[in-house]
Parts: structure tokens; sequence; C-alpha cells
């Protein structure tokens, strides 16, 4: 049986004054959380930006679960949910009207959309906050909004551009045992990440990006194998590919 991806990108190429994906392919099988890494300006949110509908590629095909997003980019984004690395939502609204407005916007029957509001609130600790205006809420407090907001219509590729960032390590805890727990109902979960820990306790495979350009993808041992001896650690093997550390991971 031909095995199943939740993303398929072949020869992904787009420019701004500069190129700044050069031909990227990539295939994610689905059921994995899957880490893109690369230093700042490699290109990994502009990719993810194209992959959900953000961004027009000058170049090259992605396919969502079989659903190609340029032919049919209605069935493609019904099926992913798209996450930015600053929390975007309605501050003026409290969390039970967010989660009942975006579900309203996916067309989630009510009553199915009552019982998932009510069970991601209880799930991310926004019980008790249900009733309150998101404007007076913490970084954190939002991107768990924002992050059940994105849950609400189940969907099959969840994409997040830095989910960690500005989180204190109770939030972080939170939102990391939520996307394993999304996994392992049998989404397929894609983050770009700076803290190479993160990547290293969560993910099934890692891609490494840089310059636009897929360096090297896999299982971490895998990429150990290519990058060199096998006691390597993530952040050893990032920097021999890349040739760079990210500082931004060192700081954590």
């Amino acid at each position: 049986m031909a095995e199943t991806y939740a993303l398929r990108i072949e020869g992904l190429c787009k420019s701004f004054s500069d190129p700044v994906i050069k031909d990227l392919s990539l295939s994610i099988p689905k059921g994995q959380l899957y880490a893109l890494l690369g230093p700042n300006g490699s290109g990994k949110t502009t990719t993810l930006r194209i992959v959900v509908g953000l961004l027009a590629a000058d170049q090259g095909r992605i396919e969502i679960f079989g659903h190609d997003t340029r032919r049919d980019p209605t069935a493609a984004k019904a099926i992913t949910a798209w996450l930015p690395d600053e929390p975007m939502i309605y501050d003026k609204l409290t969390p039970s009207e967010y989660l009942a407005f975006v579900a309203g916007l996916w067309r989630v029957e009510p009553a199915r959309a009552a019982a998932d509001a009510e069970r991601l609130m209880r799930w991310l600790e926004l019980w008790d906050h249900r009733n309150t205006r998101c404007e007076g809420f913490s970084r954190g407090m939002k991107q768990k909004v924002a992050l059940a907001g994105a849950l609400i219509h189940h969907p099959q590729l969840l994409v997040l551009d830095e989910p960690l960032t500005g989180l204190d390590a109770n939030m972080a805890r939170a939102v990391k045992d939520a996307l394993r727990a999304q996994v392992e109902a049998g989404a397929t979960v894609i983050i770009t990440t700076h803290i190479l820990e993160v990547a290293e306790r969560l993910a099934d495979r890692i891609g490494i990006i840089s310059g636009g350009k897929l360096l090297a993808e896999g299982t971490q041992a895998e990429l150990r194998a290519l990058a060199g001896p096998e006691d390597m650690t993530l952040e050893d093997t990032f920097i021999r590919l890349t040739g760079k550390p990210d500082r931004r991971a060192a700081a954590q």
C-alpha cells in the first residue's frame, strides 16, 4: 500500500527582492510531529505561509493529503489549521465567544462545536476564564486560546510557527502536551522552532533548511549519521549541517 503523505512539496521556489525558497522538495507522512529547523532567514516561515495559502509560490507544487493547493485550495484549507508566532485573536471576545465564532466560520454543527469548545478549554486550562475578555490575557493565555481555535474543526494537518515563543514553563508544557496528543489522535503536526530541545524531545522527524534549501531530513538518529558521531546532540548536528549556531536556541 502506498504511503499516505500529509504534505508533499515539489520544486517550491519563492523570491522577494532575492530568492528565499530555492527548489525545495519535502514529503511528510501522516501521523507525525515534524519539526522544520533552520537559522534566521532560512525560509522556514515563508515555506509554511505558502503551504497554508497566505503567500503564493513562484513555482512548485504543494499537496495536502492529496489535495493540490492551487487546483483545490478550499479542500486543502478545510483540513488544515495555521497558528502563527503571534496569537491572532479578537481581544474583545471571550474564549467561549471566540471558539463559537471560529467554529461558525468552519460550519461546525453548533452542538458539536459547543462540546468541543468545552473539551478544549478544559484541556488547555482555559475553562475558568471562558467568560473573560481576551484583551486582559497574557501572551501565553492568548496563545492557548488561538490553539483551541485552530483545533475546533478537527484539522488533519496543524501547522505552527514558533508556538512556544514567549511562554513560561507551565504554558509551554501544556502546548507541547496538546501537540503530542493531536499526533496520537491521528493528526499531523508541523512546527518551526528555534528551541532545539523542543524538537529533540517532541519531533518524530526533523528537516533542516538553510538558504531556502533542504539540507537534510530524517529522524534524529539519521541526521546524526549524516553529520558525524552518533553521540552528537541535535545542536551539534544543526551547527555541523548549517555551519552556524542558532543563537536564539543558545539563549534559552
